[in-house]
């Protein structure tokens, strides 16, 4: 795995220079944001992202080093063979050397490949013990969060956190502490969680098929009617990070975008106990906060 951690860095790197400016929202950094007129991923906040952006970067040098040599290749047949160089052509039919190794070379690359991406693969599909759970459920449109398991309070008489998030207009932006290049990504209501622990999300939707997606955690996985599926991730930064549905939902598809906040595990601790009592806003107060709370 030596070759793809080589790789993630030269990812991580490459990404973090584009938001090395990156605005503040509540106190917060916003990491995880598209920029216009740029390309390439995000800076990866998790470990999933890392694997990601690594083996992408590690295909796309493979497919144009094969792209190369196929160019190249015809460029010197149609040289070599034309009419006017090659006045009498061969009459041959076959060449089996030639056909093994055309067949045997795209097995052993496919196989290279997949050595590096199945154990990616693996690492998203096998959800590990959660600190945090939370049920998302996707409507028409907007999200529904649900933290079934806050990683705070084992109460089992505790009131549940739960509230829907919409997307804010641009009139309301400055309000909420947002900028006017983040319309279409923030929402009133914000998924907060603690660094460094694992949330597990358990996704569902109440009417269409939705999708739940945060490019820099490398996260995203459909929400189906009836059905509940289940993503994790580790955030390893603070910050802001923003995600949008990526499944066609019909006419406000593009108008349901996700916001997750990334905070410390005191301030996480400081807004459970407010959320419980009904107000799920993120404050400057919970983000100073003081209180400490027990490593799991």
């Amino acid at each position: 795995m030596r070759f793809l951690t080589t790789f993630n860095a030269v990812a991580a790197a490459g990404a973090g220079s584009l938001l090395s400016g990156a605005a503040f929202a509540q106190g917060l950094e916003v990491v995880g944001q598209p920029l216009p007129k740029l390309t390439g991923f995000q800076p990866a906040a998790t470990e999933l992202a890392r694997d990601l952006q690594g083996l992408d970067h590690m295909i796309l040098i493979i497919i144009t080093v094969i792209t190369i040599f196929v160019t190249a290749l015809l460029v010197w047949v149609m040289i070599r063979y034309n009419q006017k160089a090659n006045k009498t052509p061969a009459t041959f039919t076959h060449n089996s050397p030639l056909e093994v190794a055309w067949t045997v070379i795209p097995i052993l690359i496919l196989v290279f490949i997949g050595a590096f991406s199945l154990p990616v693969l693996f690492k998203q599909q096998e959800i590990p013990v959660a600190d945090v759970t939370i049920k998302v459920t996707g409507n028409q449109w907007y999200w529904s969060y649900e933290y079934t398991d806050n990683g705070v309070n084992e109460d089992p008489e505790a009131a549940p956190i739960a509230f829907d998030s919409f997307m804010l207009q641009r009139d309301q932006l400055a309000q909420y502490g947002y900028e006017d290049s983040q319309y279409l990504l923030a929402t009133d209501t914000a998924v907060v969680v603690p660094v460094g622990k694992t949330i597990v999300m358990n996704v569902t939707a109440a009417d269409v098929i939705h999708s739940w997606k945060i490019p820099a955690f490398g996260v995203m996985q459909d929400a189906v009617p009836g059905r509940i599926a289940h993503l994790w991730f580790k955030a390893e930064r603070e910050g802001i990070y923003f995600g949008q549905c990526s499944e066609l939902c019909g006419k406000d598809h593009a108008y349901m975008p996700i916001t997750v906040k990334v905070v410390s595990e005191a301030a996480y601790a400081a807004w459970v106990a407010k959320a419980e009592a009904g107000d799920v806003m993120l404050s400057d107060a919970e983000l100073s906060a003081s209180v400490q709370v027990a490593s799991n």
